[in-house]
């Protein structure tokens, strides 16, 4: 019987906190309790923001805390020609479209719909949806463009990917750590609208780098956190209309800071490492998190 495949993630845009902690050692627990894998995928695409020195921030902060591995690590930068293969197949069976409105575009369409006293739809995270005028320019228009070298994104056509589905998308999400019992989630990726898939210098983004990953890797379960919850969804969407083996999901509870907002790397929330020269332990930060 194969052995249960987890992963761990994390981007390098930024020092590890409490919250990558939690699930970090999260997926520990999960793999060790069933006879498991586990995995270290660096995410780091984003080649402005992800930096060496914080790829080697985590590795010290993750055997820090006692975390263990398989080697090699996977850094997502090595393997943009097989992302690049995703989005040409994407590309052949016309699901996705160049995107060429700008965000001064973007944001003049969404008030003038707003002016006339409607609501423009926002995704589950609270951003506008893209308004996807251009996915009717012709071939012709849309080569002309991309000839012209007008800047653009491969953006997901959404409902034509769905309406190729033979059933409704969905997934399995485990009901807790323990893995006894597990539900049928029903999804509607539409919620996302036309998000991009791939940018005309990276191509890829993170929904479709994580979905060619797990499956290239053989990840059987996907353990983070809530606020990927929904984004599950999309993602299941991108997985059927690849060909690509489904996981089962566990989202686990967020640390929250003081303010009940999520931890966040861009809001420069305590790092693991400042709490390791403040004087705490992996068995302190443990405590902490509450999985003693």
């Amino acid at each position: 019987m194969t052995a249960p495949v987890f992963r761990f993630a994390p981007s390098p845009n930024g020092e590890l906190h409490l919250g990558h902690a939690l699930s970090a050692l999260t997926n520990q627990r999960m793999a060790d309790g069933c006879g498991g894998r586990l995995l270290l995928r660096i995410e780091d695409i984003d080649l402005t923001r992800c930096t060496l020195e914080f790829e080697a921030a985590i590795l010290r902060d993750l055997t820090w805390l006692g975390m263990r591995w398989e080697e090699p690590v996977r850094r997502q930068s090595e393997h943009f020609g097989a992302y690049a293969e995703a989005l040409d197949r994407l590309r052949r069976e016309d699901l996705v479209y160049p995107a060429f409105m700008s965000r001064g575009e973007i944001r003049a369409a969404i008030v003038e719909h707003e002016a006339g006293g409607q609501h423009w739809p926002r995704d589950p995270d609270g951003a506008p949806l893209y308004p996807g005028n251009d996915r009717r320019l012709s071939m012709r228009q849309r080569s002309e463009r991309i000839d012209a070298a007008t800047p653009f994104a491969w953006r997901l056509d959404t409902a034509a990917a769905l309406s190729r589905l033979k059933s409704r998308i969905g997934w399995r999400e485990w009901a807790d750590e323990t893995m006894s019992a597990s539900e049928a989630i029903f999804a509607d990726p539409l919620e996302w609208g036309d998000v991009i898939i791939a940018r005309r210098e990276i191509p890829t983004s993170y929904h479709l780098s994580v979905v060619v990953d797990d499956a290239l890797q053989g990840v059987s379960h996907v353990v983070r956190g809530r606020d990927l919850y929904f984004a599950t969804s999309l993602q299941r969407l991108l997985q059927d209309a690849l060909g690509l083996p489904q996981p089962t999901y566990f989202h686990h509870r967020l640390v929250l800071g003081p303010d009940g907002r999520k931890l966040s790397k861009s809001l420069r929330d305590t790092g693991l490492d400042a709490l390791r020269q403040a004087g705490e332990t992996p068995q302190s930060v443990r405590s902490k998190l509450g999985l003693q």
